[in-house]
């Protein structure tokens, strides 16, 4: 971990999942912007070096805590358009949404209009040219493809080598991207520019929007003029929940942000005495297995759709106790449940007033639909093609309406006064990655970069996998495989530093002004701190 104190009004600290995009969050507080600026930053950076995990044509999540302590959160997700409904796939021929192409590309992006409105929130002090400046020398001259976004081109390419205008860019050899080649996008480079100088809005309502919209017709995507504009991202009030020597916050619904804080507020009514033990393992999976149940029991996603109240859910003392008393202690509940896959990238930062943010984006699958749009440049998320097209039922498709999203950063005020944020990508990984993390180095005082690159574990599927089994990275000891086989647990090792087990990353404002960062090492991220 990397800790300094921070006594001056020119320091701040950046995490995230690529070591530039970091280096821009980090460059932006030195220039005198705040976190939010950072954040900004940091992820139009990451748009254009990490491809392959997240992209202006996704979706984001923020989670904001200002200086005076007060919260609040953006859900800048887009929603189905009005044009895409059950009958377009009937007449296509599909009883399920394709995870790529055209009819994957059904939801507008709403990325850029969660940058717009955070920056509306807490107050913009810089102009937008400085804080996609680096973004914009990154598409323009070229980043080096790392080993794992090679690897992800590699893996994909026969799914995504066709789609619109994936080769135009993502293939420029005509083969797949390889580990060292400069991938260079001056369209996207072009796009962040006009959006530097006409302002974010151009996305949804201006000249950007007309290019955008006729892209996509071309690659036959539904989505229409009146999608973009209708879109905004909404601020809304942060979940939250009470354990044992915090405070825990998240975000509502569509994301899974009540999973991540059922978990730990599950476990918090369990015995573990120490870390990593069969008791924090087996408590936290099983804690997991019900707050997984009871999302998919209430239909958590697009709150016009929901009946039950995620917050009520979290205040109500006799429904938890019930669900920690449903969890055995020495015997696993069997699993049959199907999870959501999921790309994203999770970061954050910290500024010299005082300022916390979480933050994520994705554009769901690698690469998302695969569609690229020829003359912005932009890859178009496919998280539509997370709903289902039964008539009736949880996250089933309809015009305007909010796909479920595994999204959900996380923020945490701890007794002793210190500020946590933190998150990973992982698609359903991410809630139980937060769980390890949290309960590793709150619980039980592991320090915060341990706590991360330790072996992890995940219940059920992410990214590339279809499997339920439990799976732990190979560095945990023996007896913990077996004392988990013995309780039932259909265990599956897995290769140390995978990056099935997500790229998780922290920051914590300690009391008396010391920051502390962590990355994961599973990932190409780094912390930056000045």
């Amino acid at each position: 971990a990397l800790m300094l104190h921070t006594p001056s009004a020119t320091r701040g600290m950046v995490t995230s999942p690529h070591h530039l995009a970091s280096q821009s969050g980090l460059d932006i507080l030195k220039a005198g912007g705040n976190a939010v600026e950072a954040c900004v930053a940091t992820a139009a950076t990451l748009a254009v070096v990490y491809p392959h995990m997240t992209g202006i044509g996704g979706d984001g999540f923020w989670l904001v805590r200002e200086p005076d302590g007060t919260l609040y959160s953006i859900n800048a997700c887009g929603s189905a358009g009005q044009k895409v409904d059950r009958v377009l796939y009937a007449e296509a021929g599909h009883d399920t949404i394709p995870w790529r192409g055209p009819l994957a590309a059904i939801t507008t992006a709403g990325t850029v209009s969660g940058w717009q409105s955070a920056l509306e929130r807490t107050g913009q002090t810089l102009p937008l040219a400085d804080l996609l400046r680096e973004a914009i020398h990154y598409a323009e001259t070229g980043v080096v493809v790392t080993k794992g976004g090679a690897e992800i081109a590699r893996s994909k390419d026969d799914e995504l080598k066709d789609v619109f205008g994936y080769a135009d860019i993502f293939r420029p050899n005509k083969r797949p991207l390889q580990e060292g080649d400069l991938l260079k996008q001056p369209r996207l480079a072009e796009t962040l520019h006009r959006l530097a100088e006409n302002g974010l809005a151009d996305f949804y309502r201006g000249a950007l929007a007309a290019d955008i919209v006729r892209d996509l017709a071309a690659a036959g995507s539904p989505l229409s003029m009146e999608d973009l504009e209708a879109h905004e991202a909404d601020l809304l009030t942060p979940l939250q929940t009470q354990i044992r020597g915090a405070k825990l916050y998240n975000t509502a619904p569509p994301t899974q942000g009540l999973v991540s804080l059922l978990i730990l507020a599950l476990f918090d009514r369990l015995d573990a005495d120490s870390v990593d033990s069969f008791e924090h393992v087996h408590g936290l999976v099983e804690a997991t297995k019900q707050a997984f149940l009871l999302y998919k029991k209430i239909g958590l996603g697009d709150r016009a759709f929901m009946k039950a109240d995620p917050q009520a859910i979290l205040d109500d003392e006799e429904q938890l106790a019930r669900l920690a008393e449903a969890i055995s202690p020495d015997t696993a509940l069997p699993w049959p449940h199907i999870g959501e896959l999921g790309d994203t990238t999770w970061f954050g930062a910290a500024d010299n007033e005082g300022r916390m943010v979480s933050c994520i984006q994705s554009t769901y699958f690698e690469f998302g639909s695969g569609i690229v749009l020829p003359t912005t440049g932009i890859t178009w998320q496919n998280r539509g093609a997370s709903f289902t097209l039964a008539e009736n039922g949880w996250n089933t498709l309809a015009p305007g309406r909010k796909p479920f999203h595994t999204l959900n950063p996380a923020l945490a005020e701890l007794e002793d006064g210190r500020v946590l944020a933190y998150g990973t990508m992982g698609g359903e990984g991410q809630p139980q990655t937060q769980a390890a993390i949290f309960t590793r180095h709150v619980r039980f005082g592991v320090p915060l970069q341990e706590a991360v690159s330790t072996p992890r574990w995940l219940l059920g599927r992410t990214w590339g996998d279809n499997s339920v089994t439990l799976k732990l990275e190979d560095r945990f000891s023996p007896q913990l495989y077996e004392l988990l086989r013995a309780a039932g647990h259909e265990v599956e090792v897995c290769p140390a530093f995978t990056s099935m087990m997500g790229h998780a990353g922290a920051i914590s404002r300690h009391a008396d002004g010391r920051l502390e960062g962590a990355s994961d090492p599973r990932s190409d991220g780094g912390v930056a701190a000045w």
